[in-house]
């Protein structure tokens, strides 16, 4: 291809002399020169929308949420009004923007990108148009994703670069954003909207000369253009010819490892395989790919974590890893070394598992004093406690000291409750940074989609969704963000935290994985996860809230099963005020007379108990009868009560079987004043 030749033939001059949409496209394909560290240097920043409200981590509103509509100022000027959202000084490029909107008037604002000084926008347009559209641009550089998703709930993303030689300011015009109230939601209200953002943008030294974007360049470099979305699209994957092939299959046995050698120099361009075994899930996560370069052990993860897959066999297709429902797991990262490197599979899991298909392509490499080693880091947060705002937690992603760039990160994690899991925002802190230079507006929309949306995104370059089953209720999700333009370069330290801000106080299996590259004798700060990598694997809720009586002879309303609710909805609730027992109750919303909804939970004993239920009382909630096993154990329950608390009730002797107990709720009669639904809500129920 064009690219591909050029890439390695003029890449290394055109970044030392001048930047432009040029240098800058062939460096977006060039994954050799992922691997150096970047000249000219530059450093990476984000403007964003996130909640002014977050200042400092000991002070209240650091888990604000209201990432909305927050600008730098107002400006205006011939009669507009223009909400600044990035003023930077240059030299410099936007190397990627993402938006999306709520409101009825959600994204008719015109937005505009000034360059240089000039009173006259490079672009200028609707929001769509510019990041989604082709105003600037083809996708896959410019494109909204979910695809399947409803249009006014996507995420919008351009990745093609913006250079600038002095100075880079972006608005946005819009009668429906209100100034006197930066960040509130009004969307409620006909003709407003709410803008979230987030620009990446990097910053040179002012000896380096940029050539500014504008319609004369793009006109310039329209056939490069055309050939990087070209090769961007078809996936870039053509291997050098001069490349040794080195197998890695193995049959590998319970607390088995076996470890293959390279020892010359080179670069490792290419890797595959295939897990074979009984319990395919779990071999994916508890078999673990290690990788010294030199002698310095920097990559450690699971193998399916590795391949932006997590723990199920799924399709997926980015710039650096694919892989099929038929098992081929590949990796396109460029790892070189110097002296030798030594791969590593181990498995850590009880069952015998079958490496196939598998090989490491390595290329020639001349190591210089830019070329670095790859690392991943990886863990898993088992069965995490965390809910909203400040029951949110700031959970590590990676923390490293060195000189290096970060380049990209997946999450794979089970979510327990029947509410959006991933409210809360990126904050990387570069160089001891004590406040973010990056710090986003949610989880959805650092993985560039948006709204929580669950449908799947798999094609394109940079980011993904393989998998989103868990987003709303119970189940299993997979985000990946592959960054190119937009990767961090650190000079002595990063420090990346992603809120973990559920809408729903409960628990989750919730497993980062990062990548980057440093130099050598940088360090890897975060210990190797082997308890996580053993842990079983999450497939249903039960794995991570077993239905069964604990060594109390309790169990908590969250751990019951649903099994059906013919009227109304159910979830697992948290309450801001009320002292529950583990945080959570099991709440049935707008509940009918007559009804019943029914739940299950194991025992390991039988026979006659005292049964003890706390529930929760509020204005809405109704009055139940309640059986175990088809036998009614409390009756009339009322848990009406002007105000919201608790309620303890005994019930007289029960029966309670060894295996599955059914519990049915049945709404008998209506909370005062309410004529068609009220609520009802347990928190726990003991037998003693």
């Amino acid at each position: 291809m064009f690219i591909a030749g050029l890439c390695a033939a003029t890449l290394s001059g055109l970044a030392m002399h001048t930047v432009s949409i040029e240098s800058l496209l062939l460096e977006m394909v060039d994954r050799d020169e992922r691997a150096r560290f970047p000249e000219p240097a530059f450093t990476c920043k984000q403007a964003s929308s996130y909640d002014r409200a977050s200042v400092a981590k000991d002070q209240p509103g650091w888990f604000g949420n209201k990432d909305r509509s927050w600008f730098l100022r107002v400006e205006r000027d011939r009669g507009r009004r223009e909400f600044v959202m990035m003023d930077a000084e240059g030299p410099g490029a936007i190397v990627r923007f993402w938006m999306t909107f709520s409101g009825e008037a959600g994204g008719r604002g015109t937005l505009r990108i000034y360059i240089d000084e000039s009173p006259v926008p490079v672009a200028e347009g609707r929001a769509f148009d510019i990041l989604s559209g082709s105003l600037v641009t083809g996708a896959p550089l410019a494109a909204s994703v979910s695809e399947a998703t409803i249009y006014r709930r996507r995420g919008h993303n351009l990745y093609f670069p913006i250079p600038y030689a002095k100075r880079c300011k972006v608005t946005y015009e819009s009668e429906g954003v209100h100034e006197d109230d930066y960040g509130a939601y009004r969307v409620h209200e006909p003709g407003t909207e709410a803008v979230y953002y987030s620009i990446n943008y990097r910053t040179y030294a002012p000896s380096v000369k940029v050539v500014s974007y504008s319609e004369a360049e793009l006109k310039k470099n329209k056939g490069i253009i055309a050939s990087t979305l070209k090769q961007l699209t078809a996936g870039g994957r053509t291997l050098s010819a001069e490349s040794a092939k080195l197998r890695l299959d193995a049959s590998l046995r319970p607390g088995e490892s076996k470890t293959f050698e390279v020892n010359n120099a080179g670069a490792i361009q290419h890797l595959a395989m295939r897990l074979q075994a009984e319990n395919k899930e779990q071999a994916l996560r508890s078999t673990v790919l290690e990788i010294a370069f030199d002698g310095e052990k920097t990559v450690w993860v699971p193998v399916g974590d590795f391949f932006g897959i997590g723990y199920k066999q799924i399709y997926t297709n980015t710039w650096y890893t694919t892989a099929d429902e038929d098992g081929l797991m590949q990796s396109y990262w460029i790892m070189p070394f110097a002296k030798n490197c030594t791969i590593t599979l181990s498995n850590l899991g009880s069952q015998p598992v079958s490496v196939t298909d598998a090989s490491a392509s390595i290329k020639d490499w001349t190591w210089d004093d830019r070329s670095m080693h790859f690392g991943t880091t990886w863990r898993q947060y088992t069965k995490i406690l965390a809910g909203p705002y400040e029951q949110a937690v700031d959970l590590g992603y990676a923390s490293l000291e060195g000189k290096g760039v970060y380049v990209g990160d997946g999450l794979v994690l089970f979510n327990t409750g029947y509410r959006w899991w991933g409210e809360g925002d990126e904050k990387i802190y570069v160089d001891g940074e004590k406040f973010p230079s990056h710090f986003g507006t949610g989880t959805e929309d650092y993985y560039g989609y948006a709204w929580c949306r669950s449908e799947t995104f798999t094609d394109h370059p940079f980011i993904a969704q393989p998998l989103g089953t868990g987003n709303f209720c119970p189940g299993y999700s997979v985000n990946v963000r592959m960054r190119a333009l937009d990767g961090i370069p650190f000079s002595n330290s990063l420090q990346f935290d992603m809120e973990l801000f559920p809408w729903l106080y409960s628990r989750l299996n919730y497993a980062p994985t990062a990548f980057w590259y440093m130099l050598p004798g940088g360090k890897n700060l975060s210990a190797r996860d082997l308890v996580g990598a053993r842990e079983p694997v999450a497939l249903d809720r039960a794995d991570i809230y077993p239905p069964v009586l604990d060594e109390n002879l309790g169990v908590e309303a969250e751990n019951l099963t649903w099994i059906s609710t013919p009227a109304g909805s159910f979830t697992y609730q948290s309450h801001d005020t009320l002292p529950l027992s583990g945080g959570v109750q099991l709440f049935w919303k707008d509940a009918e007379v007559g009804y019943r909804a029914s739940f299950g939970f194991n025992s390991n004993i039988e026979g006659v108990r005292s049964l003890t239920g706390v529930f929760t009382t509020a204005r809405d909630h109704g009055v139940a009868d309640i059986y175990l096993n088809g036998k009614k154990v409390f009756g009339k329950l009322d848990l009406g009560s002007d105000e919201p608390g608790i309620k303890t009730v005994k019930a007289g002797p029960v029966n309670l079987l060894k295996g599955r107990n059914l519990i049915e709720i049945e709404l008998v009669r209506h909370a005062k004043g309410a004529i068609n639904k009220s609520n009802f809500a347990i928190d726990r129920l003991s037998f003693e």
